[in-house]
């Protein structure tokens, strides 16, 4: 029986597991995530579990990755810059889903053409605007296309994006391969991410089949997609959107496979963020909605799944309101301090030092600052390139900045991944507390020392040393991750539902929490296990289990769950179509070949979904899979109209499941 081989490239830290038999963990390992090429990790912990099974790389049947690479960077508000064609739309839909939000100032083209909801062309298509339009944009990565009622009718889009092809050969997204729902701005916004994903995810998969093969690794590579299925690598490569809550899902099949847990709440802590999701009758709830992430509402089908920017390796920042003054944690991801230290004790422990000496506190105490060496540095601004110029390895912060204004230059080299922030974690505050001893516990403690003597608002220090700033902040993190976790259970609690997540801060629920005996007694907790992930859970968890007053599961591996569920996952790929009723006698269909009419609605739906079987199939066969079951679903809407049954509209969905393809 061929082996099994799982990786996981987290925020932090690159698992991989052996598992043989989809039944036995053979071995487990673990290596530093590698950010300016994440290849170097994976080949690191691939040749660890290697070493400690004894297996020989040709034993290897199967390699699947799971990824927060895509997540990560639609959190952090990274990716490539990218042009969006919009075709047949308005300017007041560029404000709906967070659609402009998203361009954050990358070029847009308004587009005369797109379809009505019958899939008639309103307008021709602008063929000369756009050709015009091409030749001034040459800073992009990358075309996202999103034509009006395209899923009802791709020409528009499909014709648009063949000339952008042909014009400037760079990758394009078409909106209506990513979903076959209505509701166009929300199809673009999930075709511009899509197409700022791309050059990262084809750079990380093209590395990771390159190191594989270099350590005589000769198997098909596996991608997780959000919804916990696996994709080929080419799949991946075409659609990395899909890949977004990769790893968080891969964790939650891994969850029930190392539990065996039917109904349960499964959060996942890594560097960057919390995932937390509902794991029902043993599989994980999907979104009905749509993947949100970074604050942006897409339309890949996913796990259903709260993420919050709160890791181990989260920005600690010092909240000055009021008197007492306290800290917050996250949203983005620094490198810890600790951690830097290792890579340059010769400037962050000197640095750390001289800025302990000071007799003041500094603004930029503990904070420094990196290159990340092959980042795509193509349309920065004057500004921008001349202070990334004097970046060129590791420094403080303060030594950097000449100007205030240059606070911004920074900030967009952060947001485009070129240059990689470093400062307060809850990693460091766990050296303190013997939580962690991986790093450089010496400079956890100077700079854990310098952040405790950021002044409140009463003119006191924040706090008396090291030691309880760093308490500080791990009870910053438990109260943060409840909060999380109490909002997952009331957003799918029947009692409460969707919109009801605020009522986790509300002060009843905190009184509750701490089992409040006066005059009012209240009491709160979850009425349902947690199931804890995550290298770090063992060291935070169970004081979060205290605090719910639930029962916490912290399994042996949970430290590598993501990287089990990337290997004992299936792949399941699915297509939808519409048939509408545009007039008497007349059933259209709305599939990839456009608008076909029918005189009967059975007829219209059986050429449909013969139609996408077809597709489905080949879809599957692309995304590896083997041994594959198809499965049709009608979703058929009907009115009555003076007694007689009317025929709406109805929803032809085919799912192509099977088992990975293995190498032999």
């Amino acid at each position: 029986m061929s082996l099994l081989l799982g990786v996981d490239t987290g925020g932090t830290y690159t698992d991989a597991v052996l598992i043989r038999d989809e039944r036995e963990v053979v071995a487990r390992a673990k290596a530093l995530t590698t950010r300016h090429d994440l290849a170097e990790g994976i080949g690191k912990a691939v040749a660890e579990v290697l070493v400690i099974s004894g297996a020989q790389p040709g034993e290897v049947g199967l390699a699947a990755l799971s990824t927060t690479l895509a997540t990560n960077a639609l959190v952090e508000g990274q990716g490539g810059r990218v042009g969006l064609v919009y075709i047949g739309f308005s300017e007041a839909d560029m404000d709906r889903n967070g659609l402009g939000l998203a361009l954050n100032g990358d070029p847009v083209l308004m587009l005369g053409g797109g379809h009505d909801h019958a899939g008639v062309a309103r307008a021709t298509l602008d063929r000369d605007t756009l050709l015009a339009w091409l030749e001034t944009v040459s800073d992009v990565s990358g075309f996202a296309v999103a034509g009006q009622f395209a899923t009802r009718n791709p020409e528009h889009e499909n014709a648009a994006a063949e000339m952008i092809r042909t014009h400037t050969g760079k990758p394009v997204s078409c909106s209506h391969h990513l979903s076959a729902r209505l509701n166009g701005p929300k199809r673009a916004l999930t075709a511009v991410l899509n197409a700022r994903l791309i050059g990262m995810i084809t750079r990380l998969i093209a590395r990771a089949e390159a190191k594989l093969g270099e350590m005589g690794i000769d198997a098909p590579l596996m991608v997780v997609r959000g919804d916990g299925a696996l994709i080929s690598a080419a799949v991946a490569r075409e659609k990395p959107i899909e890949t977004i809550l990769s790893g968080p899902a891969a964790s939650i099949v891994g969850a029930g496979w190392l539990t065996g847990a039917r109904d349960a709440l499964v959060s996942d802590i890594g560097g960057t963020t919390t995932d937390v999701a509902l794991l029902r009758n043993g599989k994980p709830e999907i979104d009905p909605d749509g993947a949100q992430v970074g604050g942006f509402r897409t339309m890949v089908e996913a796990v259903a799944m709260r993420t919050t920017g709160l890791g181990g390796d989260s920005e600690v920042r010092f909240a000055g309101e009021g008197l007492a003054g306290a800290v917050e944690l996250g949203p983005r991801r620094v490198i810890p301090i600790s951690l830097l230290a290792m890579e340059a004790p010769e400037i962050v422990l000197p640095v750390l030092e001289e800025q302990q000496r000071a007799t003041t506190p500094g603004e930029f105490d503990a904070v420094f600052l990196r290159r990340v060496e092959g980042a795509d540095i193509h349309g920065l601004s004057m500004r921008e390139s001349g202070v990334l110029a004097r970046i060129t390895h590791v420094h403080p912060v303060g030594a950097i900045l000449r100007t205030r204004m240059e606070r911004q230059a920074l900030a967009r080299l952060r947001d485009r991944g070129i240059i990689q922030f470093a400062g307060m974690t809850p990693s460091d505050a766990s050296h303190e507390l013997g939580l962690l001893s991986e790093w450089d516990g010496q400079a956890a403690r100077l700079a854990l020392g310098l952040f405790a003597r950021k002044r409140t608002g009463a003119g006191e220090a924040l706090a008396v040393g090291p030691e309880p700033m760093a308490r500080m902040i791990v009870d910053q993190l438990t109260q943060q991750t409840v909060l999380a976790l109490l909002e997952t259970c009331l957003a799918n609690d029947p009692g409460f539902g969707p919109g009801h997540g605020q009522l986790a801060r509300h002060v009843l629920m905190q009184r509750g929490l701490e089992r409040h005996q006066g005059l009012l007694r209240v009491e709160a907790g979850l009425n349902i296990p947690v199931v804890g992930l995550g290298a770090s859970a063992r060291s935070y968890y169970p004081a979060v289990g205290t605090k719910l007053g639930c029962e916490m599961i912290l399994p042996a591996d949970g430290g590598v769950a993501n990287a089990i569920g990337a290997v004992v996952g299936r792949v399941t790929v699915r297509r939808s179509g519409t048939v509408t009723c545009p007039g008497d006698g007349r059933f259209r269909t709305h599939g990839g070949h456009g608008p076909r009419d029918y005189r009967t609605a059975e007829a219209a739906m059986a050429a449909l979904e013969e139609e996408l079987v077809i597709g489905v199939r080949a879809d599957a066969v692309a995304a590896g899979a083997d041994d594959i079951e198809i499965r049709r679903a009608r979703d058929i809407r009907h009115s009555q109209v003076e007694s007689r049954d009317v025929f709406i509209e109805a929803e032809i969905t085919i799912e192509a499941t099977g088992r990975p393809r293995i190498a032999r």
